[in-house]
This record gives structure tokens, sequence and C-alpha cells, in this order.
């Protein structure tokens, strides 16, 4: 009866939630903003809406102004470029969703929430058949052999060869308790592999199974914001003890960009930049970072966006030079993932019998409120009479 309760109850409070309210001020709230002059200046991406959370974004290689939003109640869909959203099957793709990425034909998406992985193909969704630790997923990528797909889940990798609809774990020549938390994918012609594993950039020309460190020019562990960049070919960034770095993927000779961020401890979630590597944006856990001369001076973009927010994801529009996406969340994004892997094996279960337990309570206290209801309307009742009678 008890866990019938709370899986009605999370279910409840995801489709709640779907209920668009009005736009709101950028100024006090999280969101999704769009760029068009390479970080410059920002507008709202979300009209209409009110988001706790932004989580992932993407783009139809095909339409451009086809966007998937990952946010921390469920999926959204636009198809004019962010100025209508419609929520996407809000009875069962609730719930944080870290990762949505576009087949390569755009066709047909992928995404994944706490309880499953889902594929989207002739307008519907439908769950795909994956390990419980698939879930949720971090990252989701296309490899470059038709039909195969890589998902980063809880903290390991996996695989599939058939556009998502059915996933294995990968073994990987790493420790037993190794970690993924990034992936990128370089489309060459041994499908280079680019990922985080235990806080160190690493490669894998062989689907996931034999791993190479790539950390030289790192001069500190704990490497995070790994971004492939969409304008220039074999060029990939990396953040790095408040500092932004840079490498080509024939060497991996990792560089230092300019200067560190003005603050120290700043969390970098992201990187995006002009072709010229002038114009740097980085998301970080404080909000987005601006640099207009190659990294030797940065400075926090306040204006029109939330500031001194969790930022992610940092997403470049590869089709319209100079377009930028970046969204921003309340709650800090490792709380929104703890949350997410303590709840999901609960949003996993809800079921049939669930949901008649949960009717089951709110029934018994819409009984209860009714009979109260009606007990102090009766003695209001009696104490009106008794005082018309003592004014006769």
């Amino acid at each position: 009866m008890h866990r019938g309760i709370v899986s009605f109850c999370a279910l409840l409070c995801a489709l709640f939630a779907s209920e668009p309210v009005i736009a709101h001020d950028p100024s006090a709230y999280g969101g999704l903003f769009r760029s068009r002059d390479y970080g410059n200046s920002w507008l709202n991406a979300d009209v209409g809406l009110f988001l706790g959370a932004v989580l992932s974004l993407a783009i139809d290689p095909v339409a451009p102004d086809h966007l998937l939003l990952g946010t921390d109640t469920g999926l959204l869909r636009s198809r004019n470029g962010g100025r209508n959203w419609a929520r996407e099957v809000p009875g069962e793709l609730f719930g944080a969703v870290f990762s949505v990425t576009f087949l390569p034909g755009g066709k047909a998406s992928l995404c994944s929430t706490p309880a499953a992985v889902f594929r989207f193909s002739e307008d519907r969704w439908e769950r795909a058949s994956a390990p419980a630790d698939a879930v949720p997923s971090r990252v989701i990528v296309f490899g470059a052999a038709p039909g195969r797909a890589y998902l980063v889940g809880r903290r390991e990798l996996f695989q599939s060869e058939d556009d998502g609809r059915t996933w294995v774990r990968i073994r990987p020549d790493l420790p037993e308790h190794a970690q993924f938390t990034e992936l990128v994918l370089a489309r060459t012609a041994d499908e280079l592999l680019i990922a985080i594993i235990d806080g160190r950039v690493m490669t894998s020309i062989d689907q996931g199974r034999h791993w190479s460190a790539r950390t030289s020019g790192l001069t500190s562990p704990g490497a995070e914001g790994l971004s492939l960049d969409p304008l220039v070919p074999g060029r990939v960034w990396v953040g790095s003890a408040d500092r932004v770095y840079v490498a080509d993927t024939t060497t991996f000779q990792w560089r230092a960009v300019g200067a560190p961020l003005p603050d120290a401890g700043t969390s970098i979630r992201g990187i995006a930049a002009r072709p010229d590597g002038q114009g740097i944006i980085a998301a970080t856990h404080r909000g987005l970072y601006r640099s207009s001369n190659g990294g030797k001076g940065w400075a926090l973009v306040e204006d029109n966006l939330p500031v001194h927010l969790d930022s992610r994801p940092l997403v470049n529009d590869p089709s319209r030079a100079g377009t930028f996406y970046a969204g921003f969340s309340l709650m800090p994004y490792a709380e929104i993932w703890r949350i997410s892997i303590e709840g999901g094996n609960l949003l996993a279960r809800v079921d049939p019998v669930s949901i008649a337990g949960g009717i089951a309570f709110l029934m018994a206290v819409a009984l209860v409120g009714v009979l109260a209801t009606r007990w102090l309307l009766r003695r209001a009742s009696s104490r009106l009479a008794q005082v018309m009678e003592r004014q006769e």
C-alpha cells in the first residue's frame, strides 16, 4: 500500500508539473536561452514556460527549428525554434531527462528518463530494451556505423547496434569501479570515442573496449566540460582547475587557453567557441562566462541571463553560424542527478497495482474531508440557531 501511495504521488506530481504557465523573468529563474551572435546577446527560447531546470537539448540535424528539450519534469518539443512548446507524453515521459538526441537523419530520436530509455519513431514513443543501470543516462551519442549508438548510464557505458532499440553493457579494460561521466564521438575513420572516466580524458578506437589516457598538458586532475567543437573538425575542449583547455584529436596535446576563470573553484559544464577561437563561452555552476579575446579575460554574462545559477547544457547549432543555446537550473545538477538515481527505481515500478493503491488512499482522504466538512457545517448551523434564539 505504501509503495502504491508513493508511486502514485510521484506520477501525479509529474503530471501536474507538465502544465505550462506564464513566461518567467530570467533574472529570477532558470530556463533555456539562445544567442545568434556567438554569445554577445541572449534571449529566451522557452517562451510561455516556467522551467525549474533545463538538463539537455537536441537540435534536429535536418530541421534546426525542431528542438527537443529535457527538463527536470519531462520532455518538451518545439517545431518553431522555441516560440511554442508541447510536452511529450506526460503520462509516461516524466522525471529528469538528462539525455536526448536525434538520429542522424532526424526522423527518429532517443531520450532517457529515470524509468527507461525511450525511442521515438513513426509518431510514437516506445520503451527500449536496456539494463537497469543504463538509466538515468548522462548522454547518448550516435556512432559512425549505421544503427550504432552509445549511452553513458549511471556509471557505465552501453552500446546499441539497432538505432537504440536494444542496449548492452560494454565491458572495457578499466578498473572494476571506473565511472564514465561524459562522452563525445569524433566521426573519424576509426570512430573515436572521447570520454571522461574517473576525472581523466581517455579515448577508444575499438567501440569502447580499450581505453588510453589523453592527459598530456593537463596539469591538474578532475577534467570536466568535455566538448567536441562542431564548427572546427578535430577541435576538442575540456575544463580543469578553473581553466579552459583545447586540443586536436590527432595529437591530444592539451594547451591552456588564456587565463583562469576569475572565481576559484568554478566547475565547468561545457565550452563553445567561434571558429577563430577568440570568442569563447564556458557554462559553469556559477552561470555563463565569456571571453572575447581568446581567454585572456573572462566576464560573467549577466545581461538578460540568470546570474549565479548552474548552467548546462551549452549547445552549438552547427547549421547556423553563431547560434548557441544555454540552459540553466535553479537546483544544482548534482542534486537533480542524485534524486533521479534514488527515485529511478520507484518511477520504473509505477504499475496498475501501485496506482490503485494511491487512488484508494486519495479516496480515503477525500472521504475524511467530506465527513469533516459536514460535521463543521452542522456545528456552525447549531451555533447560528442558538444565536438567533437568544436574539428573539
